[in-house]
């Protein structure tokens, strides 16, 4: 496939049709407040966002690039975990490697690396796990994705409200409550490779005013049956493999009363590792992974007038990782078959005081303080010796404070700054500047310049096997990233609105692995640094009838500063095309995503291929609401693809999926 033409044609396609929609639908109205809770928010349209200021504003006023994915977006393009939701956003993509999702943003996704420059929360609290630093986007989330209200994805350095972890974007998943369910819902799914879900779900807002959703979710699935060339031999079965199973469970409960709002959930999920990474045996099933979360977080919120309100909010966490993995430690042709266990244990809490004053029209202040506990930082890993037992913990706290200050009628000018101190490193101070300049009524200019930071994780800092191939570094620095950024947004009509960005970034002080030359042990340091600089073009549009679109192109030149090579797992172009067209008014309606994911480079120099992803959804909705019936085909045109593999693998492409379905069948009471 011709990269250039592909591009070229995906491209023009998707400039004329926003053109040729532009035309279409009648006019929406819009308002918000500022001290709007996310309790209000999610009642209002999708032009307001929270998570960029850590208050209610439009988008257009944030002092970000944002995207937001709502729940009827979820619903009608058939999305099954949040990597496809992210996947749909400007500038994004995944990764798979038959183990994990994982999220690449404007160019940078290192293989081998666990997302630990993406800041994930829900419902605001911190979803990053206290070990390794890492989110999850994949079954493994702890609320299941069709409880999920909207995703409000922030764009650029968030370390000046946020602390560590957001470099490259803050995504905060906003759950529904009882009053968005409203009555008794059951849900249940069959899709490829006997793969089923059922869910169950129950909201309801009382005579007393407590709001109350309460849900379980059980799946599981055979996977596929793969075949790796690799392993193209009579001694291991011809390199086919049926080790790709899965299976979860998640608790979810949302309550809120008066003033206070409480979640608590729990996510176990296990899966299998068909592609033998870390020397494994291959075709092994015992090789396989279990995650387990849990969330109990508190929030009290009170609008004290209308110029100050408050927001307080604590949570307890916890993350069990227990991986086991197969090897053969025979010297001989005899088998000498052990299962080798690696474990880590997380438990947490957090506390979060903020305040937002508007002393006077024009003038917000958000001003908080954060604080962290980290109970219990635990690894081990053995099998017939013990390799490693390590029990930390430590604490962190951070400050910070924004002003955005409307100067003039048109000119709004922000600044912000947060101070971090770590056990581990000491502090870290990371500002914000943004000027936002309204052109008119329908134009907006943003001129955007962040830093932000990314604390070591004690995975990073602690973890050694004994001295055989990994030793623990005497001490890291933590990374850093300078963003600079310039957002134009224009509303063509009431309907449709085009954002248009370019951005450059500079990233310094990278951890990664190296081999020390006085002992041949792999160790991590401080090393690496990175330049990225490109643009992405988004132009979306929703109208009365029910039509919504929206298209995106992205261009990035992501580089080692060092090396001036271009980096490993970073398509330079993604182009993206999304429909949902009602086909039967309010009853049925077509989803249909097209996804162009350019070439990426592979550790081994070679390349993964470009390709173009195809899904169509159908959904149908009774009359009366109560019966919704969806199926989807993902991967449409069934395209060979497949995703750079990372430094534990023999592999040096991960292959994918080809043309898989689902059916889905709710009621609600």
């Amino acid at each position: 496939m011709a990269t250039h033409s592909v591009v070229h044609r995906l491209i023009a396609g998707c400039l004329f049709f926003g053109v040729c929609v532009a035309q279409a639908g009648a006019s929406e109205e819009e308002n918000g407040l500022f001290d709007m809770s996310l309790e209000d928010l999610m009642t209002v349209e999708i032009d307001m966002v929270y998570s960029a200021s850590k208050h209610a504003q439009k988008v257009s006023e944030a002092p970000s690039s944002v995207t937001i994915i709502t729940a009827e977006e979820i619903r009608k393009y058939g999305y099954r975990t949040l990597a496809e939701v992210l996947r749909s956003v400007p500038g994004f993509y995944i990764n798979n490697d038959r183990n994990y999702d994982y999220l690449g943003i404007r160019g940078f996704r290192r293989p081998g690396d666990y997302d630990t420059r993406t800041l994930l929360l829900v419902d605001g609290h911190r979803i990053n796990e206290n070990v390794g630093d890492s989110p999850v986007f994949g079954m493994q989330l702890v609320v299941d994705v069709d409880l999920i209200e909207r995703v409000e994805i922030v764009r650029g350095p968030g370390s000046s409200l946020y602390g560590s972890n957001a470099l490259l974007a803050v995504v905060n998943v906003i759950t529904k409550n009882g009053k968005t369910l409203n009555g008794l819902e059951v849900s249940g799914e069959v899709a490829s490779f006997d793969t089923q879900k059922g869910r169950i779900s129950y909201g309801e807002v009382f005579d007393n005013g407590l709001n109350l959703l309460v849900s379980a979710t059980k799946g599981d699935g055979d996977g596929p049956q793969l075949y790796f060339e690799e392993f193209d031999d009579p001694a291991t079965a011809n390199g086919l493999v049926r080790n790709d199973d899965s299976d979860f469970h998640n608790l979810f409960l949302r309550a809120s009363f008066g003033d206070f709002g409480l979640i608590a959930a729990h996510t176990a999920a296990e899966k299998g590792i068909p592609a033998a990474p870390w020397g494994t045996v291959f075709g092994d099933r015992r090789t396989r992974v279990y995650d387990d979360t849990t969330l109990l977080g508190l929030t009290y919120e009170r609008k004290i007038s209308d110029k100050l309100s408050v927001k307080a909010q604590t949570a307890y966490h916890g993350y069990d990782y227990d991986g086991r993995y197969v090897y053969d430690y025979s010297e001989d042709e005899t088998p000498y078959i052990v299962v080798n266990k690696d474990f880590y244990k997380g438990k947490w809490w957090d506390s979060e005081l903020q305040v937002t004053a508007r002393p006077f029209e024009g003038h917000i202040v958000t001003a908080g303080g954060e604080f962290r506990y980290n109970a219990r930082q635990d690894q081990a890993n053995w099998d017939e010796e013990v390799y490693l037992d390590d029990s930390r913990h430590s604490k962190n706290w951070g400050l910070y404070i924004q002003d955005e200050f409307r100067v003039l009628d048109d000119v709004t000018l922000v600044a912000g700054v947060r101070y971090d101190r770590y056990d581990t490193f000491g502090g870290s101070t990371n500002p914000r500047l943004a000027m936002i300049y309204k052109i008119s009524e329908d134009t907006a200019l943003k001129l955007l310049y962040g830093r932000a930071f990314r604390a070591p994780s004690a995975y990073e800092l602690y973890y050694h096997d004994g001295g055989y191939s990994q030793k623990a570094p005497l001490d890291l620095d933590p990374e850093t990233i300078d963003t600079y950024e310039i957002v134009l947004e224009r509303a063509f009509t009431a309907n449709l609105n085009a954002t248009l960005s370019g951005f450059y970034y500079a990233m310094d002080d990278l951890v990664g692995q190296y081999t020390d030359p006085n002992d041949g042990l792999l160790v991590f340091r401080n090393i690496e640094e990175v330049e990225a600089r490109g643009v992405e073009l988004a132009l979306g549009g929703r109208w009365e009838n029910g039509l919504r679109a929206r298209t995106s192109y992205s261009y990035v030149e992501a580089e080692d500063s060092v090396t001036d090579k271009r980096l490993v797992n970073s398509p330079r172009h993604l182009a993206k095309l999304n429909v949902i067209a009602p086909l039967l008014k309010d009853t049925l309606f077509a989803g249909l995503e097209i996804q162009y994911n350019g070439q990426s480079g592979t550790l081994a120099g070679d390349h993964a291929d470009d390709f173009i992803l195809t899904n169509l959804a159908l959904t149908y909705t009774s009359p009366s609401k109560q019966l919704e019936i969806a199926a989807g085909l993902y991967n449409l045109f069934d395209v060979d693809y497949a995703y750079p593999g990372a430094g534990e693998h023999v592999q040096d492409q991960i292959e994918q999926d080809g043309r898989t379905f689902r059916i889905k069948l709710t009621y609600r009471f």
